[in-house]
């Protein structure tokens, strides 16, 4: 092919090009935040070193959301919600608040393939746990900052994560019932005891 300076040729090739770095580019940066991101370890691996936490939160209703979209259960509640007595176990508008990870890569599937991230564990509020985990269980005495560039996210430090499932389109809202009335401060007491750590942090 002749290319001329100003022809045709170059500019094709030029289009060519900045194509190629284009896709070059988004695989580059694909490929890093796919490899970085953390992946859900679930509350059985949390269990290990927090023990009495995972005790106080699996006796909350986060524990057991689940649950409640199994047919037959909270039959009264659903019917006030305009909800029909169903299984909803496979239902993606309610997977998202009733399990961990759901809908991100290494986080809830379904009850048949990831059961061990059914309901509200430690990584809903607290963010996918395999890096700061891994931190954690290198450094008993590990600085909170390097923990939270981990991924690790204190919920008190931000209701974002909360509001995500306590309000927008969640059928259980206080038009339903005053009940369902989401106060951040009163649910960050209900959700487990705050245990003081050994270690300053």
């Amino acid at each position: 092919m002749d290319i001329k300076p100003d022809g045709e040729g170059v500019k094709k090739v030029k289009k060519i090009m900045t194509v190629f770095f284009a896709v070059l580019f988004g695989i580059a940066v694909f490929g890093i935040a796919t490899t970085e991101a953390a992946d859900y370890i679930g509350a059985k691996k949390c269990k290990m070193c927090h023990i009495k936490q995972f005790k106080s939160w699996e006796a909350t209703t986060m524990a057991g959301s689940f649950e409640n979209l199994k047919a037959g259960v909270k039959v009264e509640a659903k019917k006030k919600a305009g909800l029909a007595d169903k299984d909803y176990t496979h239902d993606a508008g309610c997977l998202k608040c009733h399990t961990t990870g759901y809908g991100k890569p290494s986080g809830f599937k379904s009850i048949e393939e990831t059961p061990d991230l059914a309901g509200v564990q430690c990584e809903g509020c607290h963010g996918p746990g395999s890096e700061y985990a891994e931190l954690m269980k290198k450094d008993k005495m590990f600085k909170r900052a390097d923990a939270n560039a981990a991924g690790l996210v204190i919920p008190s430090e931000d209701e974002k994560g909360c509001m995500s499932c306590h309000g927008g389109d969640s059928p259980f809202t206080e038009k339903v019932d005053p009940a369902y009335k989401f106060n951040f401060k009163e649910r960050l007491e209900k959700t487990h005891e705050h245990i003081p750590l050994k270690n300053p942090h």
